[in-house]
């Protein structure tokens, strides 16, 4: 089936500013909340959220096999179960409709006033139910230097970093989307020099730079997922802030990896950017030197070029941009990671999510954490309002956007933003 929602010469009838993350091009989808309490799913079109609930009430999907509330749910999963037939019927019927050239919605003023909405006038929720979340560690530049400051700096990688895309569990509970605010986290630290942990706020809370996939129903127990089927089974990223408390994470992380310093917080760019609207920006990814087990290994593109920054706003003052990095820098591919995590015969649902892990490049302005950019709190960073940060302090917020860039084609996520707040008052 053609994806002919890509075409780079379509324009919209919805006026799209310059630079804007979201043009006809990308139709992402997410859930909102609209001023009279209607939660619906939709997408957005330059700076209109689209009611694809009220769509599919006045019948703008005719012809498509959709359950008569498929677009009136509070999240996704059951539009990801449809499998990639339905989403890309669905995007191309989309761009079809708000085409500069088609008038059927376009000259309907009655219709259009109950179908688009100004972003500034809904709320964005989680766009899916998220039932697992598991995280990989798959930026080879991040784990390198994380393993000079934490472990050997002349064997900064573990010995099975190179042949397996190394991941842990997650906890999906505290996954929110941009716009929530994030506490400080309470938990056990050893201060150096010393041998008893003492408990407390975290001190050193840091974001961390990171996609996320989110996958349909992928497999049945037992079976796992090719490597070359795998990107079939992914609906779309979003952006991916997940907050760490390095100084609780240094005292748990032996033998079993973070526990208390990731689970606290999690923060997602709420409007899914589909695998059909980033296809054009594939790209080859790095070597990967020894050749992964047959299990994993790719031919083609199977990288995607997707510029990303990360910027810190203090409180009432102007933020200031404190690293620029690059998806195609990971070294495991989200199909090698998918694969792996399913070769056990372990089961994927509709509505899981896989954090990419930290995204770092090889420069120092590229790194995609605190730990990184001040080297542990030896480097501190300077601010435009003149301060400095070794890490996160409260009330700043963290800012993650990203965006693919070729010719004159532009396709963004549109940010994740998260203030992290003072812990909160323990009575005990």
């Amino acid at each position: 089936m053609p994806n002919i929602a890509n075409d780079p010469t379509r324009k919209s009838w919805i006026n799209v500013p310059e630079n804007c993350d979201f043009p006809i091009q990308n139709i992402p989808f997410g859930v909102f909340i609209t001023k009279e309490d209607v939660i619906t799913i939709g997408t957005r079109i330059g700076n209109c959220a689209i009611d694809m609930g009220a769509l599919q009430q006045l019948g703008y999907f005719e012809g498509i096999e959709l359950t008569d509330d498929m677009f009136m749910q509070d999240t996704l999963n059951d539009f990801i179960s449809d499998g990639k037939k339905t989403w890309r019927l669905v995007r191309n019927r989309l761009a079809e409709l708000f085409d500069e050239n088609n008038p059927k919605l376009r000259d309907n003023k009655e219709h259009r006033e109950v179908v688009i909405f100004k972003v500034e006038d809904i709320e964005m929720l989680l766009p899916v139910q998220i039932g697992d979340y598991t995280d990989f560690y798959s930026s080879k530049e991040h784990a390198t230097n994380v393993g000079k400051m934490f472990r050997d700096p002349e064997n900064a990688l573990l010995p099975n970093w190179l042949h397996i895309p190394v991941g842990y569990h997650g906890r999906s509970s505290t996954i929110v989307p941009s716009g929530i605010p994030v506490h400080r986290p309470y938990g056990q630290t050893l201060p150096n020099g010393e041998t008893t942990p003492v408990f407390g706020p975290s001190r050193l809370v840091d974001f961390e730079l990171e996609t996320a996939f989110i996958t349909t129903d992928a497999n049945l127990m037992g079976e796992p997922i090719p490597v070359e089927e795998a990107e079939e089974h992914i609906f779309g990223m979003v952006l991916f802030n997940d907050w760490s408390a390095r100084d609780i994470q240094k005292w748990e992380y032996v033998p079993l990896g973070p526990f208390l310093a990731k689970n606290f917080a999690s923060s997602i760019s709420p409007w899914i950017v589909t695998m059909d609207a980033l296809e054009p920006f594939r790209v080859k990814g790095p070597e990967q030197s020894p050749e992964p087990l047959p299990y994993l290994q790719q031919k083609g593109a199977k990288a995607f070029d997707i510029n990303l920054e990360v910027a810190i706003q203090p409180e009432n003052e102007v933020e200031t941009v404190v690293s620029r990095s690059n998806f195609k820098y990971m070294y495991w591919s989200m199909a090698q990671q998918l694969a792996h995590h399913t070769i056990n015969g372990c089961r994927v649902n509709s509505g899981d999510m896989m954090g990419s892990g930290t995204i770092s490049g090889p420069t120092e302005d590229s790194f995609g954490s605190m730990l990184e950019l001040s080297w542990g709190g030896q480097k501190p960073l300077k601010m435009n309002d003149g301060s400095e940060r070794k890490f996160i302090n409260d009330n700043d917020t963290v800012i993650i956007r990203g965006y693919c860039q070729k010719d004159n084609l532009r396709i963004g996520f549109g940010e994740v933003s998260s203030k992290l707040l003072p812990a909160v008052e323990l009575k005990f």
